[in-house]
């Protein structure tokens, strides 16, 4: 293997991590635990081990400790959250580079159930600090994840309604994936919904709780798979490492389709999402309108050798985290900047979001150049930069610049 493409799913109770071309993955706790006499750190069970005997001091919830700036203190040092959360992904990749020594990381993917902007510039920064290039690190939602892992399959699979369910410690969810054809391109849209039915995966230790923990996903099946016509139907998380707990689910959910069962989907789909990253040309030709994406293309009328052209500044099917654009126009005869925000799905409710361009100087027509710089909060704010660049000697550049928070 001449390089690493590693997936990773982050989650607080459980991580998996995936390398492209490796049949097993990672799967380990959300925890790392220092030993009490000396700085030695572990992750995983191996944490546990050293807890249980009395040797070290874990730490769990890593992923919630460093959004909230959080820290823990061992044996009298004080570690901040993001340290930690820094210093398990370091023993995990350390535990990959064990297996694959000297071969250098070309891409990573971190796959989040929730795509907070603080949280995921922490895992950059600390993915950086292992020795990965930024333009390397790329964090999606899981259903990303899912959509890239369902449609590295044979078509046949994807190729009408596809389902998932996905059972852990934490959540019960079920994923629903369409793929449509448009004029121009297809469409993949994804959409996820937490179930309240959730459990937890201790129940499945007695024979009655596998019981209740059954006729509650039969229920659910009910809900979602009934009257439905599906491709597939995919089964994932801890809880479906084993489905012999579940008889009657499994014999309502096989009924007629195709089920598939992967524990570690989410880490695999981020797999897939980095080996893409590498070709030149995408082998998915898609637009995927899901969970982490923009939903709608933000684009602005500009004059171009006597055309009127609309030029995009931000695409729908782009990552929110990473979509930002710089454009520089010179005002012909306006006061103010009109964006356009189309939705993908419905274009026909596109609207037009208009910015005064309030305290910026006079000048006669033609002589005022502005810079715009787009770039998005979440997936439905949009922040917008526009600042004076004046026109060359005659009209220098003032300090003038507006930002606004638009909803997209």
């Amino acid at each position: 293997m001449e390089k690493l493409i590693i997936g990773i799913d982050l989650c607080d109770t459980y991580t998996q991590a995936a390398v492209l071309g490796r049949e097993e993955t990672w799967i380990l706790p959300t925890v790392i635990c220092r030993k009490k006499t000396k700085e030695d750190w572990w992750i995983g069970e191996e944490a546990f081990k050293y807890t249980l005997v009395g040797e070290g001091v874990i730490v769990d919830k890593l992923l919630s400790l460093a959004l909230k700036d959080g820290t823990a203190t061992i044996s009298s040092v004080k570690y901040g959250g993001v340290w930690l959360l820094g210093k398990y992904l370091e023993k995990l990749f350390d535990m990959i580079r064990a297996e694959y020594p000297e071969v250098p990381a070309a891409e990573l993917v971190i796959s989040l159930k929730n795509m907070e902007m603080k949280l995921m510039d922490e895992l950059v920064g600390c993915a950086e600090y292992l020795g990965i290039s930024k333009e390397h690190i790329h964090i999606v939602s899981r259903t990303e994840c899912f959509v890239y892992y369902v449609l590295s399959q044979r078509r046949d699979v994807w190729g009408g309604q596809v389902g998932m369910f996905s059972l852990s410690d934490e959540e019960l969810c079920y994923y629903e994936l369409k793929v449509t054809r448009g004029p121009r391109q297809m469409t993949a849209i994804a959409e996820e919904e937490n179930l309240e039915e959730a459990f937890s995966l201790n129940v499945l230790e007695t024979p009655s709780g596998a019981r209740m923990a059954d006729r509650i996903l039969c229920a659910c099946g009910d809900r979602f798979l009934k009257k439905k016509l599906f491709s597939s139907v995919f089964l994932t998380g801890k809880g479906f490492s084993k489905t012999d707990w579940a008889p009657d689910f499994m014999k309502q959910v096989c009924n007629r389709r195709r089920v598939f069962v992967e524990p570690s989907l989410f880490a695999r789909g981020a797999a897939f999402k980095a080996e893409d990253y590498l070709h030149e040309r995408t082998s998915y030709p898609f637009i995927c309108i899901c969970e982490g994406k923009l939903k709608s293309t933000v684009s602005m009328e500009v004059m171009k050798r006597d055309t009127k052209v609309q030029i995009a500044l931000a695409s729908a099917g782009e990552s929110w985290y990473e979509a930002r654009s710089v454009l520089e126009v010179i005002l012909d005869d306006q006061d103010e900047i009109e964006l356009t925000i189309t939705p993908h799905q419905d274009p026909k409710q596109k609207r037009v979001v208009r910015i005064p361009l309030e305290g910026f100087p006079k000048r006669p027509n033609r002589t005022t150049r502005v810079r715009i710089a787009v770039g998005f909060l979440d997936e439905k704010t949009m922040a917008v930069k526009i600042v004076d660049r004046g026109f060359g000697e005659l009209f220098p550049k003032t300090d003038a610049a507006i930002r606004q928070e638009v909803m997209v």
